[in-house]
């Protein structure tokens, strides 16, 4: 099974950068993951809020096929402690043989027609963070779950 983190823009802060390389190099030993970035919209500054998120829509569509099981890192999605997450990780390793593709959409969220493709929903938190944090997040908690499933140490309770 492959794992693709899928997000609308780049990573800009170098912090939080490195950050994210360290744990992609980590994860190559559990995974095999791909970093796909879409590059934000130009220009947006004539067009509303839905009218941002049909055009990233286009864009992310495009890069997900019939067989992937699509995931969206969004506020109204399950909420997970670290071994809940690496429980449903392990599963989906398991029980399907589909692409798994978490999406971080762009500042406005997702349009409709990307939620209606999706296999499901995560939230990481309640509270609010900037989308270049939420790849740092995430990508630490996916490196946290596979340490969980093959029994390491990284993970404390």
């Amino acid at each position: 099974m492959k794992i693709t983190f899928l997000t609308v823009g780049k990573t800009e802060d170098a912090y939080l950068k490195d950050g994210i390389d360290k744990y992609v190099k980590r994860l190559k030993h559990y995974t095999k993951l791909e970093l796909v970035e879409i590059n934000e919209l130009k220009n947006t500054k004539a067009l509303s809020a839905d009218q941002q998120k049909a055009k990233e829509a286009e864009l992310i569509l495009k890069k997900i096929t019939p067989l992937d099981y699509v995931i969206l890192m969004d506020e109204k999605g399950s909420e997970y402690s670290s071994t809940q997450f690496a429980a449903y990780i392990n599963k989906k390793e398991i029980s399907s043989s589909a692409n798994l593709i978490f999406i971080i959409g762009g500042p406005y969220g997702f349009d409709t027609s990307v939620y209606q493709r999706a296999n499901d929903k995560i939230s990481l938190s309640r509270m609010t963070f900037s989308h270049q944090m939420v790849r740092l997040f995430f990508v630490e908690q996916l490196y946290r779950a596979y340490t969980i499933i093959k029994g390491e140490p990284y993970h404390h309770e």
